[in-house]
């Protein structure tokens, strides 16, 4: 086993040994390793490079939220995180103690919510980006009452406002939807949205004991917005995008 590591998931407090069975990656036994009340949960995996594929990291988050259904508290490791050894981590669990426990602390008040928006009808958001933007609407009413066909240029610059506008308006459409969670949050994270159509990917930070609130909040925005955006919604969830507890290699070696 002198070529194997121990892949890292998160780290949790508990003072017991735990198995969660072989749900990590390549299907290996996921088990913690601990040092007083603190643990690292992991899996056996050949010491180098995590390769990154989205079965990886798929499983990488699964694994956390599989933990997170016996442990309130979870602190993310980010993905690809390898120790050499169990005297590595019980190392690193006693250096950065006082650290991982404020966090676990922290964290257990908490819970992260995610919400996607998309636009149903596209086009009709192209037609009020046209009406709204000048620029635009000039260029398409001199292209009309011509009769010509926009030249490349033309339509290359036509391409671009169009994409910019598109940009700023997901942007304004994205903070309407924000205000409405305000009074709830701690915080929020704005994603990368997929395709044109996607105006909003955001991750909520929210107490425990206010997710009825989040939970009214999205069904009311569903009801009023029914005909034009759908909602995806998903949580509770570990705090993917507000923990990530990133472990350099050099601290592995003091």
């Amino acid at each position: 086993m002198s070529n194997f590591g121990h892949y890292i998931y998160c780290i949790i407090s508990t003072e017991q040994d735990r198995n969660f069975g072989p749900i990590g990656i390549n299907n290996e036994e996921v088990l913690t390793i601990g040092y007083d009340n603190l643990a690292m949960v992991l899996s056996l995996h050949p010491i180098g490079k995590v390769v990154v594929n989205s079965d990886n990291m798929l499983t990488h988050e699964k694994v956390i939220e599989k933990v997170m259904e016996e442990f309130p508290s979870v602190l993310p490791v980010r993905f690809g995180t390898i120790a050499a050894s169990a005297d590595e981590v019980r190392n690193l669990l006693d250096k950065r103690r006082r650290e991982f426990c404020t966090a676990l602390k922290e964290a257990d008040h908490m819970v992260e919510l995610n919400i996607k928006g998309s636009w149903k009808n596209l086009n009709s958001i192209f037609k009020e980006i046209e009406q709204e933007n000048l620029d635009i609407k000039k260029v398409k009413n001199k292209i009309n009452k011509t009769g010509t066909e926009a030249d490349e240029k033309t339509r290359i610059e036509i391409g671009k406002k169009v994409k910019e506008a598109l940009q700023k308006k997901k942007e304004e459409e994205a903070e309407k939807i924000i205000d409405h969670f305000r009074r709830i949050i701690y915080d929020y994270k704005l994603n990368r949205t997929s395709d044109d159509s996607m105006f909003i990917n955001a991750a909520f930070l929210v107490g425990k004991g206010h997710e009825k609130d989040f939970d009214n909040t999205i069904n009311d925005l569903s009801n009023d917005l029914e005909n034009k955006v759908k909602f995806s919604y998903i949580g509770p969830l570990p705090l993917f995008n507000f923990v990530n507890i990133t472990i350099y290699p050099e601290e592995w070696e003091k």
